[in-house]
């Protein structure tokens, strides 16, 4: 795939979990997501088909309500973060290893994420156990 794999994809997604989105928002401040000290970037998705499992290879064993924030590159960009696209990686301990890890590049922001760069967090519906079943609006 090209460096210009951005423009297949009009938006960028990030899953997050609700709590700490809300504690964001609600002192108008970035969120860094708890592996970015480790991973050294946000992790997001562009092609919103892959965010299900995206989701269930990662975080089904992460508890609680989770938010998918809508955003742009260029949404980002107004906020002084650089969007790189890049071959999938770990997320802290967890290894990049599904099914699109060699043939899609992914979205890794160079920072974290202002409210002001999110259009939208839309609601993600999970099951008992953990796994992500369908992001209100988008997949």
């Amino acid at each position: 795939m090209s460096n210009d794999a951005h423009t297949a994809h009009e938006f960028l997604f990030h899953l997050v979990q609700a709590d700490l989105w809300a504690a964001a928002v609600g002192d108008s401040a970035v969120y860094f997501p708890p592996t970015y000290e480790q991973d050294g970037f946000t992790h997001g998705t562009a092609n919103s088909s892959k965010l299900l499992m995206v989701a269930n290879h990662f975080y089904t064993d992460v508890p609680g309500d989770w938010l998918c924030l809508r955003m742009t590159i260029s949404s980002l960009a107004a906020t002084g973060v650089e969007v790189v696209f890049e071959g999938t990686a770990p997320v802290g301990d967890k290894p990049a290893n599904f099914d699109v890890t060699n043939t899609e590049l992914f979205p890794h922001l160079q920072g974290g994420i202002h409210p002001d760069a999110v259009l939208e967090a839309h609601a993600v519906e999970r099951d008992a156990q953990g796994r992500f079943l369908a992001v209100a609006g988008v997949a």
